[in-house]
């Protein structure tokens, strides 16, 4: 049997039924914000995908139970720390700083919200933490161990390239140790890529030894470019460059950093305190040759060197 509901009854009931989950959502806490402060974003997509995985690993899923404000900065020092100024008025609950300048601009900005930061710079000389185990105030994150992985860097090239004598940045050190003569040539934009390239070829260099700043991943296509078109060969530091057809790379899994670093802002939403998670540096690190390049250079690549390698693309 239907029972007959009278109208006035009827629109009551509705309107109860209406307005319950809307004084629900009422009560539910304001969804977490982390803000993303890196340079050239754009070209990161891959590594952006690890961090959000990392990020599942504790329960957060973006655009479910959190919002990730993304600020990438092009351009110099000053741009990041009005970025990162930005991320503190829109209230984010943690900040992810990509590079040295990115997390220096951050706390810099606040002493209040915890950052995490990826970093090839030493992160204690920098004065971003006092100590690796224990860091103090609101600063944590990962540590690439730069000036170490150049010596092995240049020692990898050498072993590719017996006689070379590479260009390169910040390897004075390492090649005095090669007995390598080393000529260094500075590049801050597209420009002085270009210029830096016309520069060092009067010089006749072996090869070619790319440092890692953020703008040579940025312009990696235009290194890449320049050092075939001059038959140079050329290690980096990512292997992103060698995806992009450059000869050899070697350096930390910078896909896993990103991981560990969602894993630890996830952590910090939790409520954990950045003095509680040590700085940590990569424990993955991976050489990465392409064949089909050393191929077109007229390289053969030592077979010692080839079994050592984490990947070959042919």
């Amino acid at each position: 049997m239907i029972a007959p509901i009278k109208r006035r009854e009827f629109i009551t009931l509705l309107g109860g039924a209406a307005a319950w989950p809307l004084a629900a959502r009422a009560q539910q806490p304001r969804m977490p914000v982390i803000g993303f402060l890196g340079p050239a974003l754009i070209t990161r997509q891959h590594w952006l995908t690890a961090f959000r995985r990392g990020l599942g690993t504790e329960g957060f899923i973006e655009g479910q139970n959190v919002t990730i404000e993304y600020r990438s900065a092009d351009g110099g020092v000053e741009e990041l720390s009005e970025l990162a100024v930005e991320l503190i008025r829109r209230q984010v609950a943690v900040i992810f700083a990509s590079g040295p300048p990115a997390a220096l601009a951050a706390k810099r900005s606040t002493q209040a919200i915890p950052i995490v930061f990826l970093s090839g710079g030493d992160p204690v000389q920098m004065g971003l933490v006092s100590s690796f185990h224990r860091p103090d105030g609101n600063v944590t994150g990962f540590y690439f161990l730069a000036t170490e992985l150049v010596a092995k860097r240049l020692a990898l090239l050498h072993e590719l390239l017996p006689r070379a004598e590479p260009t390169a940045r910040d390897v004075a050190v390492a090649g005095r140790a090669l007995s390598l003569d080393i000529q260094v040539f500075n590049a801050s934009t597209r420009e002085e890529i270009d210029s830096a390239f016309a520069a060092f070829l009067r010089w006749r260099p072996d090869a070619l030894f790319v440092g890692p700043d953020p703008l040579f991943n940025t312009e990696r296509a235009q290194l890449v470019t320049l050092a075939a078109r001059h038959a140079l060969p050329a290690s980096y530091f990512q292997r992103d460059h060698v995806e992009a057809n450059g000869l050899m790379s070697y350096g930390p899994d910078y896909a896993d950093s990103y991981h560990q670093a969602g894993v630890y802002v996830g952590r910090l939403l939790k409520g954990a305190r950045p003095a509680d998670l040590p700085v940590q540096q990569p424990t993955k690190y991976e050489l990465v040759i392409n064949l089909r390049t050393a191929k077109a250079l007229g390289l053969t690549v030592p077979p010692m060197l080839l079994a050592r390698a984490d990947e070959v693309i042919e």
